[in-house]
């Protein structure tokens, strides 16, 4: 592979000056599928309000800005200097892998999707039946289970950086949609039983979810430790920037071990806050339901509790 620049053809590219801003001219294939998420979210939310059913607006801002997310990192300028520069390729690896898959996730998409499809009636199946099928097919259950999340969440850091495959993914445009998916699919999959938002096939409690989140980030700190420590570039595709871009191959490198660094605390934040929510409510929610349920009997529980008091104290005498 010729390090002279990347592996693809940087001249048909145009000159890199940062003046220019964000231009939209990045990636098609994310360009179409970002186009074709938020148009499906839509016609699935428009459908609900239509037949006269709720769907929080709030979830609606959450998913949009998670494809947005995807959009700026992939589908503007920012993908270009992200095929040149390795501090760029680590802020696109960041926001799609740690910070998208969380915003749509909070958009709850499986949720909304399971109400929007119509039922294909008795002894049929249509796309709503697959797709529950699919959420508790053995397949669902191993993918989601946090023996093979952590280890696929830590693995693609470790097993991508630090080995050729690489250098082979950013040789071709292919390769690099290919390592950008599994990016976004691997984040999707980590945070989707930790949010615990959609329906799947774990749903641990509170705790057991901050455990999950707090086992991976360790691994994610060393990774932009060991990458803003290191004394020689790590990555061969970025070892010779181009002239034109006037940055030292080294200081790019650290200046990505940072960013990596960094993005370890932001998503432990985001998530740390939405499951304190999470649980708030749903202690509010098991609040009311004893409130209701001691106005339907009077309040037995109670006067059993008493009356149990009761005879412990008579049983003293």
């Amino acid at each position: 592979m010729d390090h002279s620049g990347h592996g693809m053809d940087m001249m048909d590219m145009p000159p890199f000056t940062l003046g220019r801003g964000l231009e939209w001219s990045g990636d098609p294939f994310f360009t179409v599928g970002c186009a074709v998420a938020l148009a499906l979210y839509g016609w699935a939310v428009v459908r609900l309000w239509r037949r006269g059913d709720k769907w929080p607006v709030n979830r609606v801002v959450w998913f949009t800005l998670g494809v947005l997310s995807v959009a700026l990192v992939m589908c503007t300028k920012l993908n270009d200097y992200g095929m040149v520069m390795f501090s760029v390729h680590m802020v696109q690896h960041m926001v799609i892998s740690m910070l998208s898959p969380i915003l749509i996730l909070l958009g709850a998409p499986v949720s909304l999707t399971l109400r929007a499809l119509p039922p294909a009636g008795r002894g049929r199946k249509g796309p709503r039946e697959w797709l529950v099928m699919l959420l508790h097919s053995r397949y669902m259950r191993i993918i989601t289970h946090p023996a093979f999340t952590i280890p696929m969440f830590i693995a693609s850091l470790y097993g991508l950086y630090f080995t050729p495959l690489f250098d082979f993914l950013m040789e071709s445009r292919t390769g690099h949609i290919a390592m950008m998916i599994h990016f976004l699919a691997v984040g999707l999959v980590f945070f989707w039983p930790i949010m615990g938002v959609d329906p799947g096939p774990h749903r641990p409690g509170y705790v057991m979810r901050m455990l999950e989140l707090f086992a991976g980030m360790p691994f994610h700190a060393f990774f932009g430790i060991a990458l803003m420590m290191s004394s020689e570039p790590m990555i061969g595709t970025y070892e010779h920037p181009m002239a034109s871009l006037g940055i030292d191959a080294l200081d790019d490198q650290h200046a990505g071990g940072g960013i990596a660094w960094a993005f370890s605390e932001i998503p432990s934040v985001v998530v740390l806050l939405a499951l304190a929510f999470q649980w708030y409510r749903s202690e509010q929610r098991q609040a009311r339901r004893s409130d209701r349920q001691a106005d339907r009997d009077g309040d037995q529980e109670l006067a059993a509790y008493n009356a149990y008091l009761a005879s412990l104290q008579a049983r003293g005498r």
